[in-house]
């Protein structure tokens, strides 16, 4: 069930950013491989036109990745619902904790927010602080419980975890194995792998006893994940 979301006049939209031009945005991720409804009520929930800065805001529903500054981007509309949707593809047990989801590499904040959209357990790490407090500032705006931590991403969030997933918006050449080991058993991970050669993106499920199933989703583009952490 989608989380209810804070509708100020400026979520609501009008022009390139109204209800309608959303609503073709939806049609062109159902028509291309997103089947999940949860998935799509949540993009469709979620007003992208606010994690953008307001000069790209007539292009937030366009399915393609858009600039945030600091050398990071806001994922394409289709890459966030293929992930969100890898992420929820095992099914939960009847009357099974809230899903926990770590995330590495808050952004903008809009991968957090469709997870929080989906009423998950979200936390999220960032590495670069303003884009964290920039993402703060949206979630609180539209009424989002998410957890957030200025960090270097690729050491996780271990005092939190284990997690049922984990979603890594950020390409390293190989898979990060802290992130793995913060993967709770019959969890799932989704992270792009890779280097200037290309990318793709991997999904990890563990099982009951720890083994981890590996399966290459398809070529994805990325920025690198970055260590270290800035204020600016």
């Amino acid at each position: 069930m989608t989380a209810r979301i804070r509708l100020q006049p400026e979520a609501i939209g009008m022009g390139m950013t109204s209800q309608r031009v959303r609503d073709r945005l939806i049609e062109r991720l159902r028509a291309n491989d997103i089947s999940d409804e949860r998935v799509l009520n949540a993009l469709r929930a979620v007003p992208r036109h606010l994690f953008v800065d307001e000069a790209l805001a007539t292009r937030a529903y366009e399915d393609t990745a858009l600039p945030i500054g600091h050398g990071q981007t806001i994922s394409q509309p289709w890459v966030v619902a293929k992930m969100t949707q890898t992420l929820l593809e095992v099914p939960r047990p009847a009357g099974a904790p809230t899903m926990r989801v770590l995330e590495i590499g808050t952004g903008s904040g809009y991968q957090a927010a469709i997870l929080a959209a989906l009423g998950l357990e979200v936390f999220t790490v960032e590495r670069i602080g303003e884009l964290l407090r920039t993402a703060r500032k949206r979630f609180r705006t539209l009424g989002l419980h998410v957890r957030s931590k200025h960090d270097d991403g690729r050491i996780g969030w271990a005092e939190e975890g284990p997690f049922d997933g984990i979603l890594v918006t950020a390409a390293a050449p190989a898979l990060v194995e802290a992130l793995s080991t913060q993967l709770a058993p019959g969890g799932t991970l989704v992270a792009p792998v890779g280097g200037a050669g290309g990318q793709s993106l991997l999904r990890l499920r563990k099982d009951a006893d720890g083994r981890i199933e590996q399966d290459d989703l398809g070529p994805v583009i990325f920025v690198p994940l970055l260590s270290g952490l800035t204020d600016q």
